[in-house]
């Protein structure tokens, strides 16, 4: 049996850059994390154990530090961590800051912003945070919204791909085009998601199956289960080498692994090197001149 890594996997710049910030931020003494620093349950142990404690807002932090995310916050943390007496570690994704300081000016403009992307999402939650209540997420671009300056701008959350976002704008301008006078787009995808996807179907197509490894509650590695299941192969997400089923790679030539963008080295490391200890296991149970052994 022969295992392909995706030729572009695991941890993007945003992820690392967050991760780096937070490790070398704690130091200097326990932080206070807004939320998870990236959703991978690993990260997050680790993280934990090096004096990182997630929380949900600042009501629960006394004093010391408080991270912020890689998703992003509203504008309203800075003012609030100054008032409380708290130090920020503000480790945004530069592309998501991009996104927040589109939103803002997009407004201040006059614009009605559109987010394409699930409006639960932290890194959703905080962009709308700058719009000032002239914001709304929706997935469904049928769905009704208001547009009361006749202006609309177009944004997208930024693990979503560039091609489903392009099919959302287009979809949107189809359903609305007689309820605005002026359109902006303003594409906030993320370069290195997209070249996870391309990727992983690139992977699919050269696999009996899958292996996606990465958090649960993490949208773009979901997604990336998704576009290799699209592209007709067998496949697997999971968030550690403890989940994996030998029944999943019987008879199976070719095994593909990829992973999300906020999965770390080891957790990568740890499934193939299953995969490979299963392997030579179950060859050595062929004998040479039959079938496969009991």
């Amino acid at each position: 049996m022969r295992i392909i890594r995706a030729k572009v996997m695991g941890f993007c710049f945003g992820v690392r850059r967050a991760i780096a910030m937070v490790d070398e931020g704690a130091r200097e003494g326990p932080i206070a994390s807004l939320g998870s620093v990236v959703h991978n349950p690993v990260v997050v142990q680790r993280l934990q154990e090096r004096g990182v404690r997630v929380v949900s807002s600042l009501d629960e932090v006394q004093e010391g530090t408080v991270a912020v995310t890689a998703h992003g916050r509203g504008p309203e943390i800075v003012q609030e961590t100054q008032e409380r007496g708290l130090r920020l570690i503000d480790a945004t994704c530069p592309i998501v800051r991009k996104s927040q300081k589109a939103a803002q000016k997009l407004v201040d403009a006059g614009f009605k912003v559109i987010i394409y992307g699930e409006a639960n999402h932290p890194e959703v939650r905080g962009v709308l945070a700058w719009t000032r209540g002239q914001g709304v997420a929706i997935i469904d671009p049928t769905e009704p919204v208001e547009i009361p300056r006749r202006k609309v701008a177009l944004l997208s959350q930024t693990t979503k791909s560039e091609g489903s976002f392009a099919r959302f704008v287009a979809q949107f301008v189809a359903h609305n085009i007689g309820r605005f006078n002026e359109l902006r787009v303003i594409n906030t995808t993320c370069p290195e998601t997209d070249e996870r996807y391309d990727a992983a179907r690139e992977l699919a197509s050269q696999c009996d199956v899958v292996v996606v490894v990465g958090g649960k509650n993490s949208a773009n590695t979901r997604r990336l289960a998704q576009t290799c299941m699209e592209a007709g192969v067998e496949t697997y997400h999971v968030e550690t080498a403890a989940e994996l089923d030998p029944q999943w790679f019987e008879g199976k030539e070719v095994v593909g692994v990829t992973a999300g963008a906020s999965t770390p080295d080891e957790s990568i490391e740890e499934v193939i090197n299953w995969i490979e200890r299963w392997s030579e296991k179950e060859k050595a149970t062929i004998p040479k001149l039959g079938g496969k052994g009991s």
